[in-house]
């Protein structure tokens, strides 16, 4: 019989983890730290476990069904969800590694031989204090002109035309590096 959703919020843990099957292998895990969705599923040959998709009540039942619906129609075209899963996380992970702020601080320290401490010293306060706030967190592969021009109008509201001018040699600059090494890619849009 399929889980209810006043089950599941009625379900409290005992002492013990308990499951509270669903049906098509989704089940509550309720345990001491919470109720966690899980789905039992087969692949390759073998039993798996995969907690996708959430905690309840943050993921309703209707929720978890159709995450559980969308890993069985991977599971049919030959792809494990799990592995889904495993690839989805590193590749966040990379973008998180990737964000403008990171490359913009490993492009200043390929720079520093090149330049004299003063200079040094002003590009990345400029970076810290007129880029970082607004671009810092964005992936390097997200980036977009309008956000940059945001950016930059910011800088020039306050007067400081020519720090725009140079915070836009610098975003260029690091973008640029960011193309070389593979981290971003330049693409071209029809107008």
């Amino acid at each position: 019989m399929p889980l209810s959703d006043i089950t599941a919020r009625q379900a409290k843990y005992t002492g013990k983890p308990q499951k509270l099957s669903d049906e098509k292998g989704l089940f509550l895990l309720v345990n001491q730290s919470g109720k966690y969705w899980w789905l039992k599923y087969r692949y390759g040959g073998k039993e798996k476990t995969l907690a996708l998709l959430g905690v309840y009540p943050e993921v309703s039942l209707k929720e978890a069904r159709v995450k559980r619906d969308e890993a069985r129609r991977q599971i049919a075209e030959g792809v494990d969800p799990g592995l889904v899963k495993k690839q989805s996380k590193i590749a966040n992970k990379l973008a998180s590694e990737n964000n403008f702020e990171a490359l913009a601080r490993e492009w200043y320290q390929s720079q520093l031989a090149l330049w004299s401490p003063g200079h040094a010293t002003r590009v990345i306060e400029s970076l810290e204090v007129d880029a970082f706030p607004d671009l810092g967190l964005v992936p390097a592969t997200e980036l977009t002109a309008p956000m940059i021009l945001e950016a930059l109008r910011k800088v020039g509201i306050r007067g400081a035309t020519e720090t725009a001018g140079r915070i836009l040699q610098r975003v260029s600059a690091i973008m640029r590096y960011a193309i070389q090494t593979g981290r971003a890619s330049y693409t071209r849009t029809k107008t």
